[in-house]
């Protein structure tokens, strides 16, 4: 089991009243059916000094209350805590707003219910707010459930890596594209400090019809919109990698609705060249999923002509599905061999 965060005083208290410390970030956590892990969640937030407030929604778990009951036994009595219940399922992208717009601190940061935050994550964090970026991000380690946390290992810097960069939105786009060779560094996997003001400002807020890459869509429009995002080394997130995360299961329709945000990206008009041809080419392969999809329905069905179709009639995707295709039909051998 992962170990729980430890205490984030050196003197194991937490801070006084009158100590010096900024109380503007507010924690959002969606949850949805997280009673194992909803509590260690909250705690990891409300141990952090700079938190104003933590505030959980529940998006409608119909689990007899147990992620309500767990997110409110970890209250620490310090007042910071609101839990919120959704009446109907809406997903994270829609609990996260309802979050949002209930909450005033001038600093905003996702946590997921499952994964959690070391001490002295948001302090790290909130050293660069006054330099005027309106996204600051850390990477994040992550760690298999149930792994010993000395294995988690950070995503995107390398060991001894300390130097912080700017995030261009090109930058941004080109670290979701897969490359052979190299191991996927998707940056809409981080978990940064979003200054409300710049938010309001344009009028930006999750797309809640997203249940995939909704994190992605919202950071790439603060950078379409002129946002300024700097990334650091690890300060403290830790991202825990469960089997059965909603983040590894997606529909054909949850695809279909990541391929419409770039198609939003696109038809803003405000894209460079250069950016234009990288949201181009990352909308081709998330339109290959879709059509992975829609192939190998046709082929358990039987209806081998119409998956040549599809292939025929997406010739971009086609090297890609037809690659799985042969991975899939080499396992099997190996499989059969065993």
């Amino acid at each position: 089991m992962l170990t729980t965060p430890s205490n984030p005083c050196d003197a194991g208290k937490p801070p006084a009243v009158n100590d010096a410390v900024r109380r503007d970030v507010t924690v959002v956590i969606a949850a949805w059916r997280a009673a194992a892990t909803i509590g260690r969640a909250v705690a990891s937030a409300l141990a952090q000094p700079e938190a104003a407030e933590v505030v959980v929604v529940d998006d409608a778990s119909n689990d007899d209350g147990a992620t309500l009951a767990a997110a409110r036994a970890a209250d620490d009595g310090s007042g910071r805590l609101s839990v919120m219940a959704l009446e109907f399922n809406s997903g994270p992208a829609h609990a996260r707003n309802v979050a949002i717009r209930a909450s005033k601190a001038t600093w905003i940061t996702v946590l997921d219910s499952d994964d959690f935050m070391e001490p002295g994550r948001l302090a790290k964090l909130m050293a660069l707010t006054d330099a005027g970026y309106d996204l600051i991000a850390d990477d994040l380690k992550q760690v298999e459930e149930g792994a010993d946390i000395a294995t988690a290992r950070p995503m995107w810097f390398d060991p001894g890596q300390e130097q912080s960069i700017d995030i261009s939105l090109s930058f941004f786009i080109n670290g979701l594209i897969p490359k052979r060779g190299r191991m996927r560094r998707e940056l809409g996997f981080i978990k940064p400090l979003m200054r409300r003001t710049f938010l309001e400002r344009h009028a930006l807020s999750y797309e809640a019809s997203m249940r995939l890459g909704e994190d992605f869509d919202l950071y790439a429009r603060v950078l379409l919109n002129g946002g300024k995002m700097r990334l650091a080394p690890w300060t403290g997130y830790m991202s825990v990698m469960r089997r059965n995360s909603l983040s590894l299961n997606h529909s054909r329709a949850d695809i279909l609705g990541f391929e419409a945000s770039k198609d939003r990206l696109l038809a803003s008009g405000k894209l460079s060249p250069e950016e234009a041809r990288l949201v181009r080419k990352l909308r081709a392969n998330t339109h290959s999923r879709v059509v992975w999809i829609d192939v190998m329905a046709a082929v358990k069905g039987g209806k081998v002509f119409r998956a040549g179709a599809l292939m025929l009639k997406n010739p971009r995707q086609a090297p890609h599905v037809v690659r799985k295709l042969g991975l899939l039909a080499l396992d099997r051998v190996r499989g059969g061999k065993r």
